[in-house]
């Protein structure tokens, strides 16, 4: 699951030993010699850990950012995570952050865009790393194809694999009317490298990817649809806003786990 500063106190005094790894937002870390770098090298040393960054906008037509670069260098040296991942996304332009993870429309001159970023980032880490669909609230008149073609495509043109969040699927189909079976079917397997699951609000006229409540029964069945195809893949619960005690949290991910377990007899 991910960790989150209110859960540090029970995770470095317990140690739960029920759940298999976590994931950190990257920025919470990058530029920190403190406590919060200090709890990451511990629980590292307890759990395979992933990195899951907010700011390398690969979508956008700035150059890449070789002061960022060189610190997420540093840290995945440092942490040695398992998994190190962003988002297919923008985040800004001109120089100008927008802290927000903004679509891409979904054509040839966009996959030729991120593969080649994506190849200069895998170069510079020295590794394969993840790029996670994100949830929409707009789309692109001139988008030359779906949102799973175009993913597929990035991830097969640049050498990367896919963070696939089974929430921010089901969000954009609601927001956009598709199918998020579709979706989740025409996704080629071997290209997703990890899952995640999270909670969104329903904001009546469309939903917002809020990570603010437990998963919903709609995305859990994405899930098992998932997890029924493809047998090998590390899950994370997301949860942001409103965080609930560990115990919640864990019982989120165990469900998670169980749903693995009960497909395979384990």
């Amino acid at each position: 699951m991910g960790l989150r500063p209110t859960h540090y106190p029970f995770i470095e005094a317990q140690k739960p030993h029920d759940l298999d790894w976590f994931e950190v937002v990257t920025e919470n870390f990058i530029d920190s010699e403190g406590r919060p770098l200090k709890i990451l090298e511990k629980v590292a040393q307890d759990y395979p850990v992933a990195l899951h960054g907010v700011s390398l906008s690969v979508g956008s037509t700035d150059p890449l950012s070789d002061t960022y670069l060189n610190k997420l260098k540093t840290l995945v040296e440092r942490i040695q995570p398992k998994i190190v991942s962003d988002h297919l996304c923008w985040t800004g332009n001109n120089g100008h952050n927008l802290h927000d993870l903004l679509p891409l429309p979904f054509t040839q001159e966009n996959i030729n865009r991120v593969a080649n970023k994506m190849e200069r980032v895998q170069s510079h880490l020295k590794r394969q790393m993840l790029l996670e669909n994100v949830s929409s609230y707009v789309t692109f008149k001139h988008s030359e194809m779906s949102e799973w073609e175009f993913v597929a495509e990035v991830a097969k043109k640049s050498g990367c694999k896919i963070l696939l969040d089974i929430n921010n699927v089901f969000v954009s189909s609601v927001n956009h009317d598709f199918d998020p079976a579709e979706y989740i079917n025409k996704i080629p397997k071997n290209i997703i490298g990890q899952i995640h699951l999270a909670g969104f609000t329903d904001m009546g006229d469309y939903l917002f990817d809020t990570h603010s409540k437990p998963v919903f029964q709609k995305v859990w069945d994405l899930y098992k649809t998932l997890v029924a195809e493809a047998s090998d893949i590390p899950v994370i619960i997301e949860w942001d806003e409103d965080i609930p005690e560990f115990s919640r949290l864990a019982e989120e991910a165990l469900k998670a786990k169980k749903i693995w377990c009960d497909q395979y007899e384990i």
